[in-house]
């Protein structure tokens, strides 16, 4: 009954509309009302009268409505809104900043419940629309449009049905601009930017419009900026953007096996590294990451992580979380993986002492990883499964002969162990 009550005062033309309208947004903010109101005969068509009427105050109050409405987690509610869609694109081009973020935010929710409203609005030409939005230079209405876009490159149908739109659109330079562009001028759109260009990167087959675009080199020299400007208090919210940016580059270099050899992205690595380790530790195996792929194929890399003295706070991190250990090990695998040489110089800083803990945690994953280092450190220098042997290597070892996955690599490391040196 109130609903309706509420419904007949916003279509009824008087003096009251404005207020029924304000009393219907906040009756709109209750689940149950949202499908009870788009369950009346003509309640959406009321909306949308004023949604498009030409006072301004109404139209502002209507969108507000359509907002609330747009919040419901009911596939029927976004449904209903279907008539609203073509109005909500028009009205984002030249209107209030505060009216267009309003109608991105509306359109950006009702995508995320609907598969009918996203097969509607591409016909009706949303990539394009959002391709000018982008141009804008209010931050709030750019961090609508990097809303609407991450809803719209999540959907299951993205990969076939959005993601080439937008590749043959100007929004990837724009977003890459504004990703790399000084995040402190903006930093709420660059995260939704960021984001955006990670759900590309991570659900396309290839990306070579983002790498013709400069991808590699822009996001390399942006984790250098902030690297090099983190104060001993890291302003809020960069983990934020640290975190896709890193996922970009990671998945961009090892997808194409293009090339980044500068060894200041290694320094830069291990500062965001430094800062971020105590308050956001999820950071930490976002950059082991891309540490990993930046040393999976590359000597020059695995080189300057030995010249640049970066062993000791590699080791450091094989505290940290079971995720964590496994890419150190696997980075510590990529280096000793070129010979000799290298495993010489990873034997001169205390790893072996470390890796005994590992291999008595019950995670198959790091343990696995853990004997694969060994039987690289012990292939390329033999002396280190004596050293290993006299620091109770060998029952370490033993524990796992019993274990499925793992007894076969035990059992080849337990005779290496065993071989007299020289052997």
């Amino acid at each position: 009954g109130q609903v309706l009550v509420l419904l007949r005062g916003v279509q009824r033309g008087s003096e009251d509309r404005k207020r029924s309208l304000v009393r219907l947004r906040q009756a709109l903010q209750n689940e149950e009302t949202q499908q009870k109101f788009v369950r009346l005969d003509g309640s959406i068509r009321a909306l949308t009268g004023l949604f498009t009427s030409s006072l301004a105050d109404m139209q502002l109050e209507a969108a507000r409505c359509l907002h609330e409405l747009s919040h419901s987690s009911a596939p029927t509610v976004a449904e209903a809104c279907l008539p609203v869609t073509s109005y909500l694109l028009t009205y984002l081009l030249g209107h209030s900043v505060e009216f267009t973020e309003l109608c991105l935010y509306t359109l950006g929710n009702l995508v995320v419940e609907s598969e009918a409203v996203r097969k509607q609005l591409l016909p009706q030409g949303i990539i394009p629309v959002l391709a000018s939005c982008i141009q804008s230079p209010h931050e709030a209405v750019l961090e609508g449009v990097g809303y609407v876009l991450s809803q719209l490159l999540q959907a299951k149908e993205s990969p076939t049905e959005i993601i080439p739109l937008v590749l043959d659109s100007v929004l990837p330079q724009h977003m890459l601009g504004l990703v790399c562009s000084d995040p402190k001028a903006g930093l709420g759109a660059a995260v939704e930017f960021a984001w955006c260009l990670h759900y590309i990167i991570c659900r396309h087959k290839s990306n070579t419009v983002l790498l013709t675009l400069g991808a590699v080199p822009a996001l390399t020299s942006l984790l250098l900026d902030l690297a090099s400007e983190i104060p001993q208090d890291v302003p809020e919210g960069l983990e934020l953007l640290v975190c896709p940016v890193l996922r970009c580059l990671s998945n961009l270099l090892a997808e194409t096996g293009c090339q980044v050899q500068d060894e200041r992205l290694l320094i830069a690595l291990f500062l965001l590294l430094q800062c971020f380790l105590q308050q956001h530790p999820f950071l930490v195996q976002e950059c082991l990451w891309l540490l990993n792929n930046l040393t999976a194929d590359d000597p020059f890399f695995c080189s300057a992580l030995l010249s640049l003295d970066l062993l000791p706070a590699l080791l450091q991190l094989l505290q940290c979380s079971q995720m964590a250990k496994v890419l150190v090990l696997m980075v510590l695998c990529n280096i000793v993986e070129k010979g000799p040489a290298q495993c010489q110089q990873l034997l001169c800083q205390p790893v072996l002492p470390l890796l005994l803990p590992v291999l008595a945690l019950p995670d198959p994953e790091a343990v696995g990883q853990c004997l694969e280092l060994l039987h690289l450190l012990f292939l390329h220098c033999p002396e280190a499964a004596a050293d290993f042997t006299r620091q109770g290597g060998h029952q370490a070892l033993e524990q796992h002969q019993s274990t499925p996955e793992l007894q076969e690599r035990a059992q080849a490391l337990l005779d290496m162990v065993r071989q007299p040196p020289g052997a």
